[in-house]
């Protein structure tokens, strides 16, 4: 199973996460919420539920685009991206 990123089109973020992403030639499965109710749904059990996004939350943040690793890990921070695919 590949990683899965959730993300939005309109976010000011989605960009530099997959121009990151690219970069490091890394493979995963895109899931644009927008327009994908089944999307939207995965996404927002994940944000209600995973402690990574207490901090998101309380700042009145969305929490995306946020990859979900294979063992359930959540990143939401570009800059940690180098350091999980170039291993």
């Amino acid at each position: 199973m590949k990683p899965i990123v959730y993300f939005a089109p309109w976010c000011p973020d989605t960009a530099p996460f997959f121009a990151e992403l690219e970069r490091l030639n890394a493979e995963v499965e895109k899931v644009d919420m927008v327009g994908n109710p089944a999307g939207l749904k995965a996404f927002l059990k994940l944000r209600d539920n995973h402690p990574a996004f207490e901090t998101v939350k309380q700042n009145g943040y969305i929490g995306i685009p946020a990859l979900v690793l294979e063992n359930g890990d959540v990143v939401l921070d570009k800059n940690e991206l180098a350091e999980i695919f170039s291993k």
